[in-house]
């Protein structure tokens, strides 16, 4: 039986990331006081991870604009994801840190490890400003992950974190109606 991470405090950690020509050091205090995107891959130089990489990169700016720092992690090492960077034109477009996580600890801390290969699973986790875990997606390796999707969540979490008392129904965009739950809407929508 699995626990949900939801509303948990992210766990130490420290790690090394490449980022923008650097190797940086990376803790779990670094996601704390902005809204954070913890992005977890199986592993470099494969095949669905970059589609993804790629596709979050995109939409990295926009992330940006609201506040948002993205960390991408793989069991790789910094080194790896530095040769990666520096081979794929895809993977050169990503400006957020990739960081390396050879030992699985971050891995194992939310719970995306997968023993058997060493490797992680497609997890996605929206982190809260006081380092809450806001959102949890987990995918099969076999299924990639939309950007846009993900920016939407974040949008709703953003929404629902500075509007107590209301919450954003299914596919709800940002400028949409909200709901504000009570005994008035039971069993009216």
């Amino acid at each position: 039986m699995s626990t949900s991470l939801i509303n948990t405090k992210l766990l130490p950690f420290n790690a090394t990331a490449y980022h923008k020509g650097d190797f940086v050091s990376v803790s779990e205090q670094d996601l704390l006081g902005k809204w954070s995107i913890v992005f977890f891959y199986p592993a470099d130089f494969t095949f669905v991870c970059p589609t993804e990489l790629g596709d979050l990169a995109d939409h990295y700016a926009q992330l940006q604009d609201m506040g948002v720092e993205v960390y991408s992690v793989s069991t790789d090492t910094h080194f790896t994801h530095k040769a990666w960077h520096d081979a794929s034109d895809t993977i050169k477009k990503i400006e957020f840190p990739m960081i390396g996580d050879p030992t699985g600890k971050i891995t194992r801390n939310f719970g995306v490890m997968i023993e058997e290969e060493g490797l992680a699973l497609r997890g996605t986790f929206v982190i809260n400003p006081e380092g809450e875990i806001k959102v949890v997606e987990t995918h099969d390796l076999g299924i990639g992950r939309s950007a846009n999707e993900l920016l939407r969540k974040v949008q709703a979490a953003q929404y629902i974190a500075t509007h107590d008392g209301e919450v954003c129904p299914a596919s709800w965009q940002p400028g949409e109606e909200t709901l504000a739950p009570s005994l008035d809407l039971v069993g009216k929508i």
